[in-house]
């Protein structure tokens, strides 16, 4: 029924779960349409609820997507609420054509939905990367003049159309987190959260259904339905209502997740434990059972899907040992998204590994990682962290490059699976770079000569390291010998080169393979032969006459000048983690 055919006083039956698994029916009494209230064009249905619990609850987090029926036709979804302490359980319905029309679009997904985030993750700044990518999906009314009450009374509730519509908000989405505690459950409470989730830490973990009310037949309009982002060991997700199925096609929420457009999240069953009762925002407290299906679409007006198998997701598997004995295995999957998969990886890990190693207090990682790219081969990785707090930039570091990877202009990248070994000890390991030298100041070309390199660990015992380095034959002049830690190498190697933001998947495959360790010494022998990066690649030591070549045609690509090139490369392994940076200038003997 469009709401065109709706009248003030109409009664209409909703239909969705208070408890358990049992479909329970509820009135709407028709109070009105309001125009424009989502945007131009979109409109809500206004009622009054009536029946169940709903008289001490309010609308409740979870009745999202509710199917209300006026004559035993479907109208829409119960998706909005008005305000909080709402002393009437007033809702705005979605209608259903606009759910259905908007779910049925396939435009490819928005750049704006890929998030940039910055790593190791506080609170702080997730918050705000996911206010940056997301805060173009704004919908509803912002000022009272663009919403307008039609086919209704002028007054509802004290309020006349104008402001009731602009008091209007998506009803909260219940968002279940098993596993997830402490500092990692607040970090993803207040992002989900700023964006209309209710956190509810603690619900029960993979299969919660077993031993509980069986659900009643296959999945109907009223039940409650959920949408995963990580399962295993580990279970984060969001649940509401369904609205309606044609077919194997399946309506849901009334208003978005996240508006992101196309996805492929895990559609499960959901089971409502009970309606918890709150002045400010009742919840069902719920959880998500067995994947029934896709859900292929994120719109401003609805979520939808099919039933069916589940999506691809990516495996992720963690081998953590510590010195303090024992090998634990764990084994969780994250959905496939260029927003959800970098996020929820890092939760993951870090959530893991603060559930079973202190986080606060001097520890040591040892990370070992490879990502299985489709069609790209395997990236392999490896890094050490010693230090207070050092499990966070040990779950960054594996997490980093499949941003990286995700979230690259050139192609979508498939990771097939992600498998970890983690080694972790209570001890600290760390050491200063303190002086490099060579016993012979004025080394001839082509000779190979012995660089003394003295680091100083954390106990203050001095050690030193000998590096043979090859000068090249046709060597004149002066060079430079840079003596340095992977973390300091790695960034004066990207200030200068300035590589453009769009490179190939090729491209960055190879840089994350050269990804630099903390647990060892780099050194590289340095002319002052200048040289260019042509889109993305290093040439070095190029004759002035190629150089001008390039430089004066830029059409076929980025082009960046070098000032030095880079004779030899070498690196030693040690026990530490290794800060500091050296420089040798040597005068070539003729």
């Amino acid at each position: 029924m469009p709401p065109s055919d709706l009248r003030p006083g109409m009664v209409g039956i909703g239909r969705t779960v208070f408890n358990g698994t049992r479909v329970e029916e509820f009135k709407a009494h028709i109070l009105g349409v309001i125009e424009n209230v989502m945007g131009p064009q979109r409109n809500l249905i206004l009622a009054r609820l009536e029946g169940g619990p709903l008289a001490d609850t309010g609308v409740i987090a979870g009745m999202s997507g509710s199917p209300v029926y006026v004559d035993g036709r479907l109208i829409g979804a119960v998706s909005y609420s008005l305000g909080n302490f709402s002393k009437e359980p007033i809702a705005g319905i979605t209608p259903i054509a606009e759910m259905t029309e908007a779910t049925a679009l396939s435009t490819p997904r928005p750049i704006a939905a890929r998030i940039q985030m910055e790593y190791p993750i506080s609170r702080d700044n997730l918050v705000a990367a996911f206010r940056r990518a997301l805060n173009w999906n704004r919908p509803f009314a912002e000022r009272q003049g663009d919403a307008r009450l039609i086919a209704g009374e002028p007054t509802v509730a004290g309020f006349d159309g104008r402001a009731v519509g602009t008091m209007l908000r998506p009803i909260a989405t219940p968002l279940v987190m098993s596993g997830f505690n402490g500092d990692v459950a607040d970090i993803l409470g207040a992002a989900f959260g700023d964006q209309g989730f209710v956190p509810m830490a603690g619900a029960a973990a993979a299969a919660p259904t077993a031993g509980l009310m069986p659900f009643d037949g296959p999945l109907k309009p009223g039940d409650a339905v959920g949408v995963n982002f990580v399962t295993g060991d580990l279970l984060l997700g969001g649940t509401g209502t369904v609205t309606h199925i044609d077919g194997d096609r399946v309506y849901a929420f009334g208003h978005p997740m996240y508006n992101l457009g196309p996805t492929e999240f895990p559609m499960t069953r959901a089971y409502v434990y009970t309606v918890l009762p709150s002045l400010f925002s009742s919840i069902k407290l719920s959880t998500t059972g067995d994947t029934i299906g896709t859900m292929l679409q994120d719109r401003a007006t609805a979520i939808a899907g099919r039933l069916g198998p589940g999506p691809k997701m990516v495996p992720v598997s963690m081998q953590l040992t510590s010195a303090r004995g024992g090998t634990r295995t764990f084994r969780f999957e994250v959905v496939r998204d260029q927003l959800f998969t970098p996020l929820m990886t890092y939760s993951s890990l870090l959530q893991t590994l603060t559930s079973y190693e202190r986080q606060f207090g001097t520890t040591t990682y040892a990370v070992e990682a490879k990502a299985a790219l489709r069609n790209h081969g395997t990236i392999s990785f490896q890094n050490v962290y010693s230090g207070d707090n050092s499990v966070t930039p040990a779950s960054a570091f594996v997490v980093a490059p499949l941003t990286a990877l995700i979230t690259n202009d050139a192609e979508p990248v498939d990771i097939e699976r992600l498998d970890l070994v983690v080694r972790t000890s209570e001890k600290v390991q760390t050491a200063t770079l303190e002086r490099v030298w060579l016993d012979d100041p004025r080394p001839r070309p082509g000779k190979t000569v012995p660089l003394k390199v003295l680091i100083r660990t954390f106990r203050g015992e001095d050690q030193v390291r000998t590096i043979p380095i090859d000068i090249p034959a046709n060597a004149t002049g002066s060079l430079s010998v840079i003596v340095s830690d992977g973390q300091r190498l790695q960034q004066a190697e990207q200030r200068e080169l300035r590589l453009p933001q769009r490179r190939s998947v090729n491209q960055i495959v190879r840089a994350l393979n050269r990804t630099r360790r903390n647990n060892a010494i780099y050194v590289k022998l340095m002319s002052g032969d200048a040289g260019a990066v042509i889109n993305g690649e290093a040439l070095s030591s190029l004759p002035p006459s190629v150089l001008a070549v390039m430089e004066a045609d830029r059409a076929g690509g980025t082009f960046n000048a070098l000032s030095s090139a880079t004779l030899g490369e070498w690196s030693l392994a040690t026990d530490y983690t290794v800060s500091g940076v050296r420089t040798l200038t040597l005068s070539m003997a003729h």
